[in-house]
């Protein structure tokens, strides 16, 4: 196919290929073409234009398919727009021969037409350039018309169409003659005519005036008559001409003239109306696909006057619709009325909803109020006039009005959300109070639809909520004797509780006791007035039914007498149901139907909403009355036979209302009732009693998802579902309305649809009978199912025609039910003879004449085998099928075994159907190409479809034949069948998937196969239904997934960009889904490529602007509904700025801020556009200016500004801000503004976050201060999140300061209106965290700064004794919300105040800064006044959480009347809010108890009222106890949190907990009473081992290891007191009596006690000991004593550990070395070597000589341990002194036998060896030193040391040695000396003779001589003038000659000094020596003469210059401490 890609035909290729493959190779050649031509020059196509015309006229005789000819009619008028235009007559004069010519035979039609498109074509590009050609082809068009069939005539039509575009004003002549032809076309028997007809019809409209003048009127009624039996596609054309026809006649273009008027707007409007009251075709009744097809018209004439035309013109417009609904003309029955409202409102919605913005929408919802008003004086008059009953004209009239209005209100207010309250701020223009007033209206449907509405704004608004039920109470009380308002009141009361779950905050608890009390209330008075008492059951079951929607917590008290109401609501036996029925009249029949009606509506509501609470004990006591009503249904007929057919209604709810409670129950429950049960059932679907013709509503939903394109139902995927509808046959979807069933007011709705629209009472019982029916069938015996079965069959022989089809449709959606259930149950269908009665029921449906009949029949089949699943039984329903399909010859039995073969593969697989696998394909492909029947082929692709996508692998051999297929079929099928194209999309995305990752191959079959679905895709994309090009653009996503490479992106998002203004919801859920797999791959691509498009704006087509993708993206959540699409949408964008935000953050910025900061009224424009508009200066002083910011509209576009942003796209656009902020984390130049000036000064590189923070800040200020709450709360988290991402970041021109510190003002004034009083409790809450973050941060640290939020905190602390007077809105867990928000805020602050205090306690005092005076008071003295209150609430709403937190068990010791801020109702509610907020009340309670020691005298008055002490008591008593109750809440509720599983901590309420336990643990009181308890210190210990376990962060582990420290320290003081008392008694003891104690009773004190066993369950050190061992092991995994038996490789070198974790374990040896302190002396020696074994592990592990990295902190902590151990008074005790000290000599040969190398582990570090040596010889008790062992070897250690070649070493060998001998008497040194000393003198020597590496070895030298002047000092009288005399040459050697001095290095010099101040030291202390030496050797006396006398002579010489020095800075003036920036030099004195 390659050689297709020539400019010019390859011919000599294509005679090659075969036949049936030319077709694809012209049209790959075309495609070419397409894409070629469109981007050459003239120039480029000069030389082959001529030749390549002759090419393409000669393709128009080759009968060339539609795509063909619509591709080589496009290539031909652009080669002549492109190129010369000297061929074009010649060209156009072709085509017109072709059209002339008489041939009429089928084989010339493609011709004729390929002629006919090629004239379109060019007439449309090249328009006038054509001269006067077109009068000859229009006249031919028109002439060839009267005998072209159908595709000639929709061919001919739209080159008509084409050519009055192309032409324009220039073709006048003939568009009289066009106009005429057109109209005949326009009620064309064939769809696709009337469609290209109303095409045709709109060019004229815009080209020829005569059609809005003279014709208008003409035109519109031809218009009504093309809408009579049209289709969707045909009423979408002609209702856009006639809404573009009555737009042109009121703009400004349509001049009057003498002989035309201008028609006023209201002629306009009454033109549309005719159309939509009588059908404007003169009959009778009304036509239902005009009055849709109008629906349709009146949106596009909205549309085409702009938002602007109808924000003006509301009132007008508003009161013209709801007009047409009050006329009788349109409502002659029930059902007609109910569409036609459903019209009425289609139409107000688009307008209203789609077109304009908030604030006129605000404006629109008065005007509407305003029509309530009207409507209610209307009937008020009507019935003042009438004596007090209205006419029923006027009531009829008006209801229908006013359900319409109060419909849209409360849609209008849904959406508005919280940004509706300027529409009930004032009481009297309110909305509220027209609303309310409809409440009484006589009209039931009045009375319901005011109820929703008033719902509604409870939803929206939810703070009018409890108001509005105060209201409707209060009402209903006053006017109780009023049937209208009983029934008014209590509807509304309904629908505002069916809203409460939608509503946050809740409803107050009581509400729910107040209103059961009131139904009760209600249903007892209901038999006092018989005027009433219908209302007053009706209303008392409807308020129960919806209380119970407020859930288990408000009805669980309620249930008993929930119960007994049902119980007596029904006869309990037989005798009192008979007895009943003898007596009674008509009226008492109707209030009994209607109770048990209710109570069952109730029941099923309870069922719903209450789950928890339905118990099998609940289900008994139910069944009772249930049973009752099933009892009762025998005697129904005979009671309406005997008082009247009126209380049909009501028997018919009871059945309803009984089949729904039944639905919900488990089906073996009532397993006793189903011979009676099925019998109703049965006959109620069956319409055994029933006369009319009721059909399901089922049976779609019943049928497979992928049906949809047989049975047409894609239409409820359009945007135009809620009234194209009503005209789906046999469906009563679009007839659903509020009064058909009141309890549907509480209902709970999809977002989409808020109205709730329940069916007709008549579909809605057959519905729920079916339903039913299927959850009971796969419980029912074998024998039962045949009979049932069989008396199906019968049914449906005895039914006639209509009734037929109807009960057929029943029968076959409850069959599909039961089916579809036993396959979920995976239950049989039974035996043979049950499976023979199915499948003859199923085939008699096959060969319905009804589609959806045989739909369902195949689907049945398939459902039927995958039941039975047995294959002998599969293989019959196969070859039945396939015998049937070879025999028929009629299109019914085709289509209906067609699909029957794609069903049962469909349900067995690929697998279970392999067998009958090619017969099916192979049959199913030749009925596909049956051309004279599209239906057959529609049916048999569908199939291969199904079959294709179920097959697997098995149907890879089958793809190639089938790709072909699908391709030929594309090329040669008309455009008009689009059912056939439909199919064939489908059945290409199955090939597709079949193929999978193997379309990535190179193969030529796989290339060939990818080639065909790229061009069957191509093809697709070009057709013009909406459905096909989704279809396309499924099959590219698909290919894109598989082969990414091979779909072309330059031109595949182009289209999806022009896809996204498509009119078709379809077309547009396909572009978003396929862009949103795009970006997660190629973002970057996808994003460049959008942006191309809006290039220069030279494109006008373009949707795309200079905002991208993204700012279209942004702009379809504003007018898109469909809630699939939104979420795409918003996944789209979320995965473009995940990918493209960090590096293009300006231009991401810029989208989001002109998103929030557009203006909200429909007069501005793109608020995109503008955000990206002149935004260069960023300057911060604009703030103000920029927040108000100013939108202008483009001139052109004034009457169709784009509608601003809506709430929910500006809460989007917030939570996109934040994952901005998120996304750039990992980046340092994004939060450091010094680095990112410097990037932006070296790159010019802007997208750096800090650079923007005015513009974050400023954004997030607008959210938080707009009108919606949502908004609000977004924008407060916004907030809080760059506060907490910028706090810390410097301020580059002003050191010292953060760069936040400038939006101070911006962050307080966006937190102060959340602190208004009428604010909802859930924004304040999220204020309180946003102002604790804000004073925590440090950003403001002079106080008056921080006053302003601290005074909103402030005023918030009146809330937490306020609130219980006043009546409450909301329910008392949102109080507890807020409250506890505010102490959580609170403690934060708390928290963050006193740890600044101990910073800067630990800190030194710095300079004074810019701050003052007011810096020096701290964040601490702004809390202070607070704490007795706050202190006072932190405990309370710990209690409570204590409280809570118990187990459900424990749940009867909750107090009764509630917490300090919980009520004892919402218990459930309240449990998350303290869950939240309970870990900085913990903390700073802590440190609060903590800094005033736990001083009662602290606590105040509150305290002691809730003291549990009598007030008589001591006062120490009470003391103790407060402070018990206070210690043992705050460690109950840490110890709880910490060691329970299923909670869930984060890392920083771990943190919070472990610090309030270490502040509380180190103060006084406290530390006492854990001291004094083992138990309760071990059990924290414990803890701390689960934390260390538990918790990856260092922090929190070093936090832990501060927890343990206390709590050992706490055991420590304790048992020092202890034993201080106990030596005290005993010395009394040992002077009071002669007799001596054998055994001191303080030394038995101490874990061990007197034997020294350590008792793992009770001792404290052993827990101790598990904690550290734990923290060791998980460091140093090698010490794990476990890990041998663990079976994994113990490492045996740990170098990677890291410094913190170093310190870690460092820190847990010191408490490890600590513990030995908690013990008696007997258990001290237990636990001793565990101590011992663990530390010199550690030493082991962490000095290898091999680590990578030391571990100075670690070894560091090992000597201090064990310096610590050597230093033990232990040692000194005559007891175990002994054994300690062995032990400590055991520990030093242990190190020294670990030093040396083995084959495990390398010898250890020399300097950490020496270290540890010398600590235990230092430290250690003498016995260590004095041992011959240890002294031969440390005496080694000393000399291979020294022996090293490392100078550190030898360094630090020379400095520990020296320490040594030091510390060790003479006679103990004498042994180490000898075996070390020689060494290091002999070293001395050396030098003293080679002084050439002296520079390098100054620091060995100091120390040689060091220890040479401690050996001197250390060596006996008679030895040291031996010493002296090595050392004084020695010292003499290193002076230097006075000469020499200044020329020799500065380290010579240093030694010289060093060398002298000794020799001057020496002298003095052993002068004899001194002198013997010297006199004896002349030269040494000589040379130290010399040196001293030069040192003399340096020293006077520096004094002098110093001196001078000073004297000369004495002199000097001072200089100024301010300097002058001017220089006033230049001014001479005059």
């Amino acid at each position: 196919m390659e050689l297709a890609h020539s400019l010019l035909l390859n011919e000599e290729a294509l005679s090659k290929i075969p036949d049936n493959k030319k077709p694809v190779f012209v049209f790959e050649w075309l495609r070419f073409l397409d894409k070629v031509l469109v981007a050459a020059q003239k120039s480029d196509i000069k030389e082959k234009q001529k030749q390549l015309v002759a090419q393409l006229t000669s393709q128009i005789s080759e009968s060339p398919g539609p795509p063909t000819r619509k591709l080589l009619a496009r290539n031909l008028a652009t080669i002549f727009s492109v190129g010369d235009t000297f061929d074009l007559f010649e060209t156009l004069n072709k085509c017109n021969d072709i059209i002339k010519n008489r041939d009429d035979s089928p084989s010339y039609l493609p011709t004729r037409l390929a002629a006919i498109a090629c004239l379109g074509a060019m007439y449309e590009k090249l328009g006038r350039m054509t001269g006067r050609s077109y009068e000859e082809t229009v006249q031919i068009l028109i002439k060839s018309l009267k005998n072209a069939e159908s595709q000639g005539r929709t061919e001919i039509m739209s080159t008509l169409e084409k050519v009055i575009k192309g032409l324009g004003s220039a073709g006048n002549s003939t568009y009289k003659d066009v106009y005429k032809a057109t109209k005949q076309c326009m009620t064309d028997r064939s769809m696709v005519v009337r469609f290209a007809a109303a095409k045709c019809m709109s060019q004229l409209v815009n080209e020829a005036p005569f059609m809005y003048t003279s014709e208008l009127e003409t035109v519109s009624s031809l218009c009504f008559r093309a809408l009579d039996g049209s289709n969707y596609d045909v009423r979408c054309a002609v209702a856009k001409l006639l809404g573009n026809l009555m737009s042109t006649t009121q703009s400004p273009k349509a001049v009057n003239t003498a002989k035309w008027k201008q028609p006023k707007l209201d002629d306009c409007l009454n033109l549309l109306s005719v159309g939509f009251l009588k059908g404007g075709i003169g009959s009778g009744n009304i036509n239902r696909e005009i009055r849709v097809g109008v629906t349709h018209a009146y949106i596009e004439f909205v549309k085409s006057m702009g938002g602007l035309w109808l924000e003006r013109n509301i009132s007008v417009f508003l009161n013209h619709i709801l007009d047409l609904v009050a006329n009788p003309k349109a409502t002659p029955t029930h059902v007609d009325a109910v569409y036609a409202r459903k019209c009425i409102l289609f139409i107000i919605r688009s307008a209203i909803g789609g077109l304009l913005g908030e604030k006129a929408q605000i404006a629109a919802a008065k005007e509407i109020s305003q029509v309530i008003v009207k409507q209610m004086n209307i009937v008020g008059e009507a019935t003042a006039e009438s004596d007090g009953r209205p006419s029923n004209s006027d009531i009829v009239g008006s209801q229908h009005v006013l359900v319409c209005a109060l419909h849209e209100l409360g849609s209008l207010v849904l959406r508005l959300g919280t940004s509706a309250s300027p529409l009930v701020a004032e009481p009297a223009t309110g909305i509220i109070e027209p609303v309310v007033s409809v409440l009484i209206h006589p009209s039931h449907a009045a009375r319901l639809a005011a109820s929703w509405c008033l719902g509604s704004i409870s939803r929206a608004l939810p703070s009018q909520l409890t108001p509005l039920m105060d209201r409707c109470v209060e009402r209903m009380d006053k006017l109780k004797t009023s049937p209208e308002a009983v029934s008014g009141y209590s509807s509304a009361l309904a629908a505002l509780l069916g809203g409460v779950y939608q509503c946050p905050l809740g409803i107050p608890h009581a509400k729910g006791k107040q209103l059961f009390n009131l139904s009760e209330e209600l249903l007892r008075t209901a038999s006092q007035n018989s005027r009433l008492s219908l209302q007053r059951t009706q209303s008392g079951w409807l308020l129960l039914g919806s209380l119970m929607t407020l859930g288990p917590a408000v009805v669980k008290n309620h249930l008993p007498r929930m119960l007994l109401l049902w119980k007596n609501a029904f006869p309990r036996s037989v005798k009192e149901l008979d007895a009943e029925k003898q007596r009674g009249d008509s009226f008492t029949w109707q209030v009994t139907l209607e109770a048990r009606s209710g109570a069952l509506g109730a029941m099923n509501s309870f069922l719903l909403h209450c789950r928890d609470l339905v118990t099998e004990d609940v289900i008994r006591r139910l069944l009772a009355p249930l049973k009752c009503a099933l009892l009762m249904f025998t005697q129904l007929p005979w009671v309406i036979k005997q008082y009247g057919t009126h209380l049909k209604a009501s028997a018919a709810m009871v059945r309803l209302r009984l089949y729904d409670v039944l639905s919900q129950l488990p089906p073996e429950s009532f397993e006793g009732t189903y011979t009676d049960l099925l019998r109703e059932l049965v006959a109620e679907f069956t319409l055994t009693d029933n006369p009319a013709n009721t059909t399901t509503s089922l049976l779609r939903a019943m049928c497979h998802v992928d049906d949809s394109v047989i049975l047409g139902s894609w239409l409820q995927e359009t945007d135009h579902k809620a009234i194209e509808d009503q005209l789906q046959p046999n469906s009563a979807s679009g007839s659903g309305a509020l009064e058909h069933d009141s309890q549907s007011l509480f209902a709970r709705c999809p977002a989409s649809e808020p109205i709730p629209g329940p069916l007709p009472l008549g579909v809605a019982v057959i519905d729920s009978s079916v339903r039913l029916y299927g959850l009971v069938f796969p419980r029912v015996a074998h024998k039962h199912r045949l009979q049932m079965l069989q008396h199906f069959i019968e049914c449906i022989k005895q039914a006639k025609s209509v009734r037929q089809q109807a009960v057929q449709m029943n029968i076959f959606t409850s069959v599909l039910c039961a089916l579809k259930n036993l396959a979920d149950a995976k239950e049989s269908l039974g035996p043979d003879e049950v499976k023979k009665s199915a499948f003859n029921l199923i085939m008699g449906a096959l060969s319905s004449t009804n589609p959806i009949l045989r739909c369902a029949a195949g689907e049945a089949l398939g459902r039927m085998t995958q039941v039975v699943g047995d294959s002998r039984f599969i293989a019959d329903m196969a070859q039945y099928s396939f015998n049937s399909l070879k025999s028929a010859r009629d299109v019914i039995n085709r289509t209906g075994h067609s699909l029957a073969l794609g069903c049962l593969h469909r349900y067995v697989g690929g697998m279970g159907s392999g067998q009958h696998l090619n017969t099916s394909v192979s049959i199913l492909l030749a009925l596909a190409q049956d051309s004279n029947s599209p239906v057959v082929q529609v049916w048999a692709l569908h199939a291969l479809g199904l079959i294709a996508d179920s097959g697997g692998p098995m149907f890879r051999s089958y793809v190639e034949p089938t790709l072909s297929l699908v391709l030929q079929l594309l090329l040669s099928v008309p455009p008009s069948t689009v059912d056939v194209h439909q199919c064939l999309g489908k059945c290409l995305s199955a090939l597709i998937t079949s193929l999978g990752p193997e379309l990535q191959g190179n193969s030529s079959a796989i290339a060939t196969a990818r080639m065909y679905c790229l061009v069957c895709c191509a093809i697709m994309q070009d057709h013009p239904d909406s459905l096909v090009q989704a279809e396309a653009i499924t099959c590219l996503q698909q290919l894109h997934m598989f082969a990414p490479r091979h779909v072309n992106l330059t031109s595949l998002v182009p289209h999806l960009c022009a896809t996204l203004a498509s009119s078709h919801l379809l077309l547009r859920r396909a572009a978003v889904g396929c862009l949103r797999q795009l970006v997660t791959r190629e973002a970057g691509e996808v994003s460049d490529q959008a942006l191309t498009l809006a290039g220069d704006g030279t494109n006008e087509d373009s949707i795309v602007t200079e905002t991208g993708l993204e700012g279209l993206l942004f702009g379809m959540m504003d007018t898109e509904t469909d809630g699939k699409l939104i979420s795409d949408v918003q996944d789209t964008l979320v995965s473009l700025l995940q990918s493209l935000a960090t590096q293009n953050l300006t231009r991401w910025l810029l989208l989001l801020k002109g998103v929030l900061s557009a203006s909200t009224d429909s007069g501005s424009t793109g608020p995109l556009e503008s955000g990206l508009q002149d935004n260069k200066d960023k300057d911060d002083d604009d703030e103000e200016e920029d927040a108000e910011l100013e939108f202008k509209a483009n001139q052109p576009d004034v009457t169709h500004p784009t509608v601003a942003p809506r709430w929910p796209t500006r809460v989007f656009a917030t939570e996109c801000l934040q994952k901005i902020l998120v996304a750039c984390e990992g980046v340092q130049a994004n939060f450091d503004l010094e680095l990112a000036r410097e990037i932006k000064m070296k790159t010019s590189n802007e997208n750096l976050l800090v650079l923007h923070l005015s513009e974050l800040v400023r954004m997030a200020f607008i959210a938080a201060t707009s009108d919606s709450n949502q908004l609000r709360l977004a924008g407060l988290s916004a907030l809080q999140d760059i506060i907490t991402k910028f706090a810390t970041v410097p301020e580059p021109e002003f050191p010292g300061h953060v760069i936040l510190e400038q939006f101070q003002a911006q962050v307080s004034a966006a937190l102060r209106p959340a602190f208004s009083p009428d604010t909802s409790s859930d924004v304040t809450a999220a204020a309180c965290d946003v102002c604790s973050t804000w004073i925590g941060s440090g950003v403001a640290r002079d106080l008056n700064d921080l006053r302003r939020v601290h005074q909103l905190l402030v005023s918030s602390l009146a809330k937490l004794n306020a609130g219980k007077s006043q009546s409450p809105l909301y329910n008392e867990s949102a109080v507890t919300m807020e409250k506890l928000a505010v102490l959580g805020a609170w403690a934060e602050v708390y928290i963050v105040a006193v740890e600044r205090e101990h910073e800067k306690e630990t800190k030194p005092p710095r300079e004074e800064d810019d701050y003052g005076e007011s810096s020096r008071e701290s964040l601490l003295s702004l809390v202070q006044p607070e704490l007795p209150t706050l202190s006072q609430n932190w405990l309370g709403a710990l209690r409570d959480y204590a409280y809570l937190s118990l187990p459900t068990e424990y749940s009867s010791q909750l107090p009764s009347d509630g917490g300090t801020f919980y009520h004892p109702d919402t218990v459930d509610n309240a449990k998350p809010h303290y869950k939240k907020r309970w870990t900085p009340i913990l903390h700073a309670l802590a440190i609060w108890l903590h800094e005033t020691g736990f001083s009662v005298g602290e606590m105040n008055k509150e305290s002691d009222k809730n003291s549990t002490v009598p007030a008589n008591a001591p006062a120490n008593m009470k003391r103790e106890e407060i402070n018990s109750d206070r210690f043992y809440l705050i460690l109950g509720i840490c110890v709880e949190a910490l060691s329970n599983p299923q909670t869930v901590l984060t890392t920083h309420a771990v943190n919070g907990i472990l610090k309030a336990l270490c502040a509380v643990l180190t103060s006084e009181w406290p530390k006492q009473q854990i001291g004094v308890d083992p138990i309760l210190s071990k059990e924290v210990l414990n803890v701390m081992h689960r934390v260390f376990l538990t918790q990856e962060s260092v922090y929190t582990e070093f936090l832990a290891v501060e927890v343990v420290k206390a709590v050992l320290l706490a055991g420590k003081d304790c048992l020092q007191q202890d034993r201080t008392k106990t030596k005290e008694k005993e010395m009394e003891a040992s002077t009071s009596s002669s007799e001596s104690m054998d055994i001191s009773e303080s030394s038995s004190l101490g874990d061990g006690g007197e034997e020294g066993d350590i008792i793992p369950e009770k001792s404290v050190v052993y827990a101790a000991l598990e904690v550290c061992l734990c923290v060791i092991s998980r460091q140093i995994p090698a010490l794990n004593p476990s890990a041998p038996s663990t079976g994994f490789q113990v490492p045996t070198r740990h170098t990677k550990i890291s410094d913190e974790n170093c310190s870690l374990v460092a820190s847990i040896l010191l408490i490890l070395a600590d513990l030995p302190n908690l013990c008696s002396k007997n258990g001290s020696t237990s636990i001793l070597p565990t101590i011992l074994f663990l530390i010199t592990g550690v030493l082991r592990e962490m000095s290898n000589k091999g680590a990578e990295r030391k571990s100075p902190v670690v070894v560091q902590g090992c000597l201090t341990a064990l310096r610590t151990l050597c230093s033990s008074l232990f040692l000194d005790d005559e007891d175990v002194g002994n054994k300690w000290r062995e032990l400590l000599k055991s520990a030093l040969i242990t190190v020294l036998q670990n030093a040396k190398p083995n084959d495990d582990k390398p010898a250890m570090d020399e300097v950490t060896l020496l270290a540890t040596i010398t600590m235990f010889l230092v430290w250690g008790p003498d016995e260590i030193a004095q041992t011959p062992a240890i002294q031969t070897q440390c005496v080694g250690v000393f000399k291979d040391c020294w022996g090293s070649k490392n100078p550190e070493v030898q360094m630090k060998c020379l400095q520990m040695f020296t320490s040594v001998i030091q510390k060790l008497d003479k006679k103990k040194a004498t042994s180490y000396i000898r075996g070390v000393a020689a060494k290091f003198l002999e070293y001395l020597l050396i030098l003293k003779d080679d002084k050439s590496g002296l520079d390098s070895q100054h620091a060995l030298v100091t120390a040689s001589l060091n220890f040479a002047e401690v050996l001197v000092d250390k060596a006996e009288e008679d030895k040291r003038l031996t010493l002296l005399s090595l050392l004084l040459p020695v010292l003499v050697s290193f002076l230097v000659d006075e000469n020499k001095y200044a020329s020799v290095s500065k380290t010579t010099q240093a030694i010289h000094d060093d060398c002298l101040n000794r020799l001057v030291k020496v002298g003095p202390m052993y002068p004899e020596q001194f002198k013997t030496i010297m006199t004896s050797n002349a030269d040494l006396k000589l040379k130290l003469g010399l040196a001293i006398k030069h040192s003399q002579t340096v020293a006077s010489s520096q004094k002098k210059t110093e001196m001078a020095a000073n004297r000369q800075k004495l002199n000097q003036p001072a200089k100024p401490t301010i300097a002058l920036k001017t220089n006033f030099g230049n001014f001479a004195a005059s």
